[in-house]
């Protein structure tokens, strides 16, 4: 009798540590995977980059290409130099011609954004197209997009002199140039910024004899608005007219380009949602058109910034063409370069 209670207790211990390995396999974090679909689109816009983008920036293709992929199975890491040890070997990837890392997922999955995100190197960290609401198309061009701030970036001096401004306070991660507290909500300010959009469209469609008249109108307007802010508003106005609205007018120019002379990839054009560059690149210029008649800075907030920096970016190509030498030497002030 008391062999067989021990043989009892014997096959109950045996079967708590059964249960409990399976309870525990099953909590185990699955393998990420990263969908062909997301490699194709990722060597896409590293193609596009290769073949274009010094045709728009000079020494473009010197800038860091540092790629952190958020999926809701994982993160993927790629061509980064120096990766955090948190990442792990995934695979040499024949698409993407690289070595891919991967961790679990720390960032949201619509995040769209350029920073030192892993090891103090300018990382672009972006959700797949479907959480970040675009096309293949557009997300590759937003992929460009965040690249030129990489470009922006890897300046000499660039964080020293934007800590320059004065502008930060006491954050020391660089969460103020999202977080200032611009009066976005003045009602008098909202109006003037309003009229500089109106006033920029204008200049942009004026033909060669109206071309100066109204580029000074705009001008104009725009003196008128800096007189309404304060220094440190104004000197963030024109951080972000330089920084964003430069890399949106960047996007434009990447569309253009492809639009013109771009032939994607085989694997690209089979992708179930492709659409020609061409079409993307319609979509973006009719988009800044219509965002710079309709600007508002209490709706768009931060954003507004980005067709107002385009847009002045298009009239320096018609005024100034060239202005891009004096882009990344005489920093955050667009108006120097009239």
């Amino acid at each position: 009798m008391v062999r067989f209670k021990i043989f009892i207790k014997a096959g109950l211990v045996l079967a708590f540590f059964i249960v409990q390995r399976s309870w525990a396999q099953s909590f185990i974090p699955p393998t990420p995977k990263l969908p062909t679909e997301d490699r194709i689109r990722l060597a896409e816009a590293f193609r596009m980059a290769w073949t274009g983008q010094n045709k728009i920036w000079e020494n473009w293709s010197k800038a860091p290409f540092a790629v952190l992929l958020v999926t809701p199975t994982g993160e993927f890491l790629l061509r980064h130099p120096k990766p955090s040890n948190d990442f792990e070997p995934y695979y040499y990837d024949d698409i993407l011609k690289t070595q891919i890392l991967s961790r679990r997922a720390r960032f949201p999955a619509n995040l769209v954004a350029t920073f030192p995100a892993v090891g103090a190197v300018p990382t672009i960290v972006i959700g797949q197209p479907e959480a970040v609401s675009k096309s293949s198309a557009e997300w590759v061009l937003s992929v460009l997009h965040e690249h030129f701030h990489q470009l922006q970036m890897a300046q000499p001096g660039y964080f020293a002199a934007a800590e320059s401004l004065g502008l930060a306070g006491e954050d020391k991660g660089g969460r103020w140039m999202i977080d200032y507290p611009f009066p976005y909500d003045s009602a008098r300010i909202g109006e003037a910024f309003a009229e500089l959009g109106v006033l920029l469209v204008k200049a942009l469609r004026a033909l060669d004899a109206e071309k100066t008249v109204k580029t000074l109108e705009y001008l104009e307007a725009r003196k008128r608005f800096q007189e309404q802010l304060s220094p440190n508003d104004y000197k963030y106005f024109s951080f972000q007219l330089w920084q964003e609205g430069v890399a949106r007018y960047t996007e434009l120019k990447m569309a253009d380009w492809a639009a013109r002379t771009y032939k994607p990839s085989p694997r690209f054009r089979s992708l179930l949602d492709f659409t020609s560059f061409r079409v993307v690149a319609d979509s973006v210029r009719s988009d800044l058109v219509s965002g710079l008649l309709d600007l508002s800075l209490q709706k768009q907030r931060r954003v507004a910034f980005y067709y107002l920096g385009a847009g002045e970016a298009l009239l320096l190509d018609r005024v100034n063409p060239g202005w891009q030498k004096r882009y990344f030497k005489d920093k955050f002030f667009l108006e120097k370069y009239f």
